[in-house]
């Protein structure tokens, strides 16, 4: 990809010129400076805007996060959070490897236990207390408090579809996630009613990604917002976390909703 050189002896790239290199439109890349995803940063002599080096790296960025499947809201709040694409692959192979080893584990006790069953003998208890805490590890954080607002289908259909999303669930979980709840509670705290175009826009992402993972399962759907009312704790990973203030966030929400 060539570029020319500005007054400072950077490298510069004109939008139909970076086009054709990364085989986008021009359109598509004037979209993208338009809602603040990548905008060129520098500008030439005649005051034409170009892009430099570090948007080119901005760009890999937004390519390689949309091939995963994420959005370019997403895919914005990603990057301006200081997520890199390369983040994305470490935190999922950790993730894979850390099942893989769980399974194994879990695989061996239960040949143990089998072996012991099948000859009729009484399994040793520190194999079934084993057994017992390789099985309670294997599920979600919140899966205890998921189960009391949600039955068994409908759990198999938050696991089915959270597999099927792939790295981007981590993403969604816990980059966007979050980062809706803390716009929401910073337009909460601010005294920002409910009724605000603001807020109405971030509840209306947050049914969004709900639907991603419920697909499109009201039950399902209220049955999660049920479990994080009932228990934000829990649900969030974090055992401070303030219940009367994700409580009042969850009303507050919900008043944006109706």
């Amino acid at each position: 990809m060539d570029g020319k050189r500005d007054d400072g002896g950077a490298v510069t790239w004109k939008v139909g010129r970076l086009a054709e290199a990364s085989g986008l439109t021009v359109r598509t890349l004037h979209h993208w400076d338009e809602i603040g995803l990548l905008s060129p940063s520098s500008r030439s002599a005649g005051g034409h805007r170009e892009y430099t080096g570090d948007d080119l790296g901005r760009l890999y960025a937004v390519l390689a996060l949309r091939s995963l499947g994420l959005g370019l809201e997403t895919i914005a709040v990603c990057l301006d959070a200081g997520v890199e694409p390369g983040r994305l692959v470490r935190d999922h192979l950790a993730g894979v490897d850390a099942e893989i080893a769980a399974l194994g584990a879990l695989r061996e006790r239960l040949v143990r236990l089998g072996e012991e069953l099948a000859a009729e003998r009484e399994p040793d208890a520190a194999d079934l207390l084993g057994a017992l805490r390789a099985i309670g590890s294997a599920g979600p954080e919140g899966r205890e408090v998921l189960g009391r607002h949600l039955d068994a289908d409908q759990l198999t259909v938050l696991r089915a579809r959270g597999a099927a999303l792939g790295p981007a669930a981590h993403y969604l979980l816990d980059v966007e996630w979050p980062e809706l709840y803390r716009r929401a509670e910073a337009l909460r705290a601010g005294g920002v009613p409910p009724g605000d175009s603001r807020v109405r826009r971030i509840a209306a992402r947050m049914d969004e990604l709900s639907a991603l993972f419920s697909g499109g399962d009201a039950g399902i759907s209220a049955g999660v917002r049920a479990a994080w009312r009932d228990d934000p704790a829990a649900m969030s990973g974090e055992p401070a976390a303030p219940v009367g203030e994700w409580r009042d966030l969850a009303d507050y929400l919900d008043r944006a909703r109706s």
